[in-house]
C-alpha cells in the first residue's frame, strides 16, 4: 500500500487528486483548513483545522503523520507529496493591495516549502513531490501583466521547486512543477476551460512519469514543458 499527502483536498484539483489516488488503493492522507462531506467519504485520513502559514500547525501534522506512518503496513514513508492548496487574488496597478501579495507568498510559495521540508524524514528514495503551481509564474509567459502578487508567489514556488529538486536528487526524492491547466473550480469563479476530474488525472499521469532523470521540470498537466 503506497501513502499519499495532498493538501487543499476539501474541492476542486485537491479533491479530485484525492478520488484519483483512492481508486488506486493509496492510502489517501488530506490536509485542509476545513473538510467536506466528500472528502470525509473517501479519504483513509484528514487532518483539518490547518492554516498552512502556521509553522506550528504544519510542525503538529508532520508529528501526526510520522507517529501514523511507523504504525503503517508501508512504513514511515510518503510516496507522493502533493502541495496542492493555493489562493488566487488579483492586483493592478490602479487597485494595489500589498496584504493580498504577502497572502499569496505566505500561501502558494511558502507553505509548500515549509510542508515539504516538515515532511522531509518521511521522504525516501523513490518519493515524489508535486507542487501545484501556474504557467502565470512563468515571466517569460507573462504577455498581460496585472496578478502581480499570484504571478511573483508561484515564480517563487517555481524557484524553491527547481531547488528543492537538486537538493532532493541525492536522496532520491524528485520533484515536479505542474500547472493544473485552466480548471473550472472556486478559485476562478468555474470559468476555467477543463474539468477538475480531468485535470487530477492528466496531474496524475504527470507524477506518474516523474523520474530522477525529469525532476525539477515545469509541465503543464497535458504534457507541454513550460518556459521559466
Amino acid at each position: 500500500m503506497k501513502n499519499i499527502v495532498i493538501t487543499g483536498a476539501n474541492r476542486g484539483i485537491g479533491l479530485e487528486l484525492a478520488k484519483h489516488y483512492c481508486s488506486l488503493d493509496y492510502t489517501v492522507i488530506a490536509i485542509c483548513r476545513e473538510s467536506s462531506e466528500a472528502l470525509d467519504d473517501i479519504a483513509d485520513m484528514v487532518i483539518s483545522d490547518i492554516d498552512v502559514r502556521s509553522e506550528d500547525s504544519i510542525a503538529m501534522v508532520a508529528e501526526v503523520l510520522a507517529s501514523t506512518l511507523i504504525n503503517s503496513d508501508s512504513g514511515q514513508k510518503i510516496d507522493v507529496l502533493i502541495n496542492n492548496a493555493g489562493v488566487f487574488m488579483n492586483e493592478s496597478l490602479e487597485e494595489m493591495n500589498f496584504d493580498s501579495i504577502q497572502t499569496q507568498f505566505e500561501v502558494n510559495a511558502i507553505a509548500p516549502l515549509r510542508i515539504t521540508h516538515a515532511f522531509q524524514s518521511m521522504l525516501f528514495e523513490g518519493s515524489k513531490v508535486a507542487l501545484i503551481t501556474s504557467r502565470m509564474g512563468s515571466i517569460a509567459d507573462n504577455s498581460s501583466g496585472a496578478y502581480y502578487g499570484y504571478r511573483a508567489s508561484k515564480a517563487a514556488l517555481n524557484a524553491f521547486g527547481k531547488t528543492l529538486a537538486i537538493d532532493f536528487k541525492p536522496k532520491g526524492v524528485s520533484v515536479a512543477l505542474l500547472h493544473p491547466g485552466f480548471v473550472k473550480t472556486r478559485m476562478v469563479g468555474f470559468n476555467g476551460h477543463i474539468s477538475p476530474e480531468q485535470a487530477a488525472s492528466d496531474l496524475a499521469q504527470r507524477i506518474e512519469e516523474l523520474t530522477l532523470d525529469n525532476t525539477g521540470s515545469f509541465w503543464h498537466s497535458n504534457g507541454e514543458a513550460l518556459p521559466w
